[in-house]
């Protein structure tokens, strides 16, 4: 009897501790909602101010990009060579790296100053480059490419 009752006490503080960690998870994942949410909002004032800066003919400033490893010129180029968004599993099967590692790559490149616009769609985040961006890369080669970087 007595190690019946324990075993319900047991059973008991474990379904206790689960519902605690899903009603975390819960919450975490309405943070993260949130914070999506916000990032967005910045991410449209920040088109908005480029859009102002070019209308009054203001030139934009060129944005300092810290030099690149060979990896991040990779999932750079992979970002580059793309128009569209891409999510992060197609930034995987076209990188040839795994999932972890992207994660690190595209955290690297923001943290270096490259400018990545990020949109919510399905439970998913996909990823491009700023068009501006770009598109001074194009004119300036910001990030130093090469040819050799194209054919690796």
């Amino acid at each position: 009897m007595a190690i019946e009752k324990e075993l319900q006490n047991i059973r008991h503080a474990v379904e206790e501790h689960l519902s605690a960690i899903n009603e975390n998870t819960e919450e975490i994942q309405s943070l993260f909602d949130y914070l999506n949410e916000a990032e967005m909002k910045m991410d449209k004032l920040s088109q908005r101010l480029d859009h102002l800066q070019l209308s009054l003919g203001h030139p934009m400033e060129k944005p300092g990009i810290a030099p690149l490893t060979h990896v991040e010129r990779k999932v750079f180029l992979v970002l580059y060579t793309e128009e569209t968004p891409l999510s992060q599993k197609e930034i995987v099967e076209r990188s040839g790296f795994s999932a972890d590692f992207v994660r690190e790559c595209i955290s690297s490149l923001i943290k270096k100053g490259v400018p990545l616009q990020r949109s919510f769609f399905n439970e998913q985040i996909f990823l491009r480059l700023e068009p501006q961006f770009k598109e001074l890369q194009a004119k300036e080669n910001l990030i130093n490419l090469s040819l050799q970087s194209f054919l690796e």
